[in-house]
Parts: structure tokens; sequence; C-alpha cells
């Protein structure tokens, strides 16, 4: 039984994998989408016991010392996670000046109702309130000026007072994220770098929550922006494609494996039977 667990463990695992490359290329044409990619470990029993049974007899050998598996007969696949890729995707015009493209490895700071989150999805608009919003309705922040930051005898401003409010008809934004309404400064777009993107959670399919604020790169950024451009999806569908048949196959070979073993376990208790 202890190999038919093994072959289980291991089609569990792929199907987990099938569904992430399939999410992947469902979102092969979603603007800001980065893909996802699933990895596996081996578990061994040996890593969890520790090695303080694994001795040498001091005896006579017999050829049963030679056979000790020391808990690798308990070997099974286990999923090790899910990473992103945040690897850039093209930058597509559309001539809407509210269509917002970062290029780099920064993401638009927003204010959801669960909190700060970050996005690459440039979809904008203006609210009835007048106040800059992406797709969801969560109102897209301008950045915390650096000399407020030093000084400790000024108070922050809350997310909520770093809303973007328009009211003129002309938008202008730079590379450097400056948004002009009707030439007239409204604000800077808070574009935030991270020290180690890897420790980033995707909440949904295209927002991310970051949990250490000290996470947040204050110096040395160089991503830009790009008004009337979108950033299309990292994802390859092709090289996706390739990968679900891949994956698909595997789990084929270890369904072929499990009925393999449960035919040898039926053959043994049958023949078994017969003494």
């Amino acid at each position: 039984m202890n190999d038919l667990w093994v072959s289980v463990s291991g089609a569990i695992a792929q199907q987990q994998k099938v569904e992430t490359i399939a999410n992947n290329v469902a979102n092969a044409n979603s603007v800001g989408f980065k893909k996802d990619q699933t990895t596996f470990k081996e578990h061994l029993t040996a890593l969890t016991k520790g090695l303080d049974d694994i001795d040498l007899p001091r005896k006579e050998w017999k050829p049963s010392d030679f056979y000790r598996s020391y808990g690798a007969e308990d070997g099974f696949v286990a999923v090790n996670g899910t990473f992103t890729d945040f690897e850039q995707g093209q930058l597509k015009p559309t001539g809407n000046p509210l269509d917002l493209a970062i290029s780099g490895k920064g993401f638009f700071e927003v204010l959801t109702e669960n909190g700060l989150r970050y996005s690459r999805r440039g979809i904008l608009s203006i609210n009835q309130d007048g106040l800059l919003v992406n797709e969801q309705g969560f109102p897209v922040l301008s950045k915390i000026n650096v000399q407020e930051t030093t000084n400790q005898s000024t108070t922050l401003p809350s997310p909520e007072e770093r809303a973007i409010k328009v009211t003129g008809k002309s938008i202008e934004i730079n590379h450097n994220g400056e948004v002009f309404n009707d030439k007239q400064k409204v604000g800077d777009l808070s574009v935030v770098e991270f020290n180690d993107i890897q420790a980033l959670r995707k909440e949904g399919g295209l927002l991310f929550i970051n949990l250490d604020a000290t996470n947040i790169k204050q110096n040395n950024l160089t991503s830009t922006v790009h008004q009337g451009f979108l950033e299309g999806s990292n994802v390859n569908a092709i090289s996706e494609m390739a990968e679900l048949i891949k994956a698909h196959r595997h789990f084929e070979n270890i369904q072929k494996a499990i009925k393999t073993y449960d035919h040898i376990t039926g053959k043994g208790v049958n023949e078994i039977s017969k003494f």
C-alpha cells in the first residue's frame, strides 16, 4: 500500500499543477495578470524523524542489514507551493489617457475595503466623486512625500487622504507618475517597488498584499508610468498549453501505475488464498 500511496500523492500533485496552468491559460488576455507556477518536493520520513536511527549494526552483518530504507518506503510527492512569475508583460497602446502601464517592477497602490493592495492593472476611470479609481472602483493613491516621512512631528496622511481627485477635463500623467489636471498638478501616483517581490501574496487574480512594511523600497526606484498603454499578461499561451499537455500525460502515466499496483495487490491476495 505504501507504493500505491506514492502514486496517489503524485496524481494529486499533478492535478494541482493542471489547475494552476489552466488558470494561467484562462487569464492569457487579462491585463496585468502574472502567471503562477507550482513546485514540488519529495517528502522523506527520514527528514521528518531525523537521522538518529540511521546507524550501522555492530555485529556480523546479515543480508537484511543492507536493505535498510530508513523510511524511504513512506516517501511521497508533496506540493511545495506556488509562486508568481513577475516577468514584464508587453505594453500595448490604447490611446486612452486613463489607461496606464508600468514598465519595471512597480505596482499601483490602491485602497480596497480590506486595506492597501497593489496591482499592475492600470485600467482607470473617474468616479462620481471625482476620484481616480481602478476598474474595481478602488481609489488609486498618491505617494507620501519623502520629507513628511523624515519629519517625526508631521502626521502622515491616511490612505483615504491620499486619493487623487480630478476636477478638470484634461488629464496628463508623465513617466514619473505626476498627474496633471488641466495643466495643474494634482498628485503623484504611488508606484511601489519591493525588496523581495516574492514576499507578495496574490489576492484574487490581480491584487497583491504586502505583509511586511519594511519590504517596501524607499530609494533607487526604476519603474516608469506610460499613459495610454496597458500591460498585457505575461502568459505565453503556447508554452502553457504545452505544459498542460505534459502534465496531463504525467497524470495518465501515474494512473497506469496505480492500476498496476492495484492489480499486483489483488493478484497477491488471490494467490495467497489458494494455499
